[in-house]
């Protein structure tokens, strides 16, 4: 043996799965040029004189908003994100557009930015003016962001 000591490196097969191009469907996830999307349109080609039928998807990321497309024949598999949302207490925005968020189990977390746009704008109206809230978060292949809030029932 040698003594060479391996690094580890993420190969990306837990934020992934494998699926049937032809199983997609609108609403769904998919990963499109290394990019997680949700899918807004899909359409079918038919089978040509070279086999396979093809599956045109037009996704949009979920995290920048930019519309992306793709093309593969139906029968191969394409990667589908392990997508989960997770609702935390917003505590303090931070002039440097952090967010002070708060767990269930009462730990905080100061990693992540407040939206840009319209969403950020609301969020930090409403959390000015003294509205408890609470900010839902989306995370995919190793991202998250804030996708969304509401104002908490207590």
């Amino acid at each position: 043996m040698s003594d060479v000591e391996f690094e580890r490196a993420d190969a990306g097969a837990a934020t992934t799965y494998p699926a049937q191009a032809g199983t997609l469907r609108k609403g769904g996830f998919v990963v499109i040029k290394n990019r997680p999307c949700k899918v807004v349109e899909t359409s079918v080609s038919k089978t040509g004189k070279h086999g396979h039928a093809k599956v045109h998807v037009v996704a949009i990321d979920i995290f920048t908003g930019r519309k992306l497309e793709d093309i593969c024949p139906s029968t191969h598999n394409t990667e589908i994100p392990f997508v989960t949302k997770g609702d935390y207490m917003l505590i303090d925005i931070e002039e440097d557009g952090f967010c002070s968020l708060m767990t269930d189990d009462g730990k905080t977390r100061d990693d992540l930015k407040c939206p840009e746009g319209e969403i950020g704008d609301e969020m930090r109206a409403a959390f000015d003016d003294g509205k408890d809230l609470i900010v839902s978060v989306q995370k995919a292949m190793g991202e998250e962001s804030i996708i969304s809030f509401k104002e908490s029932n207590n």
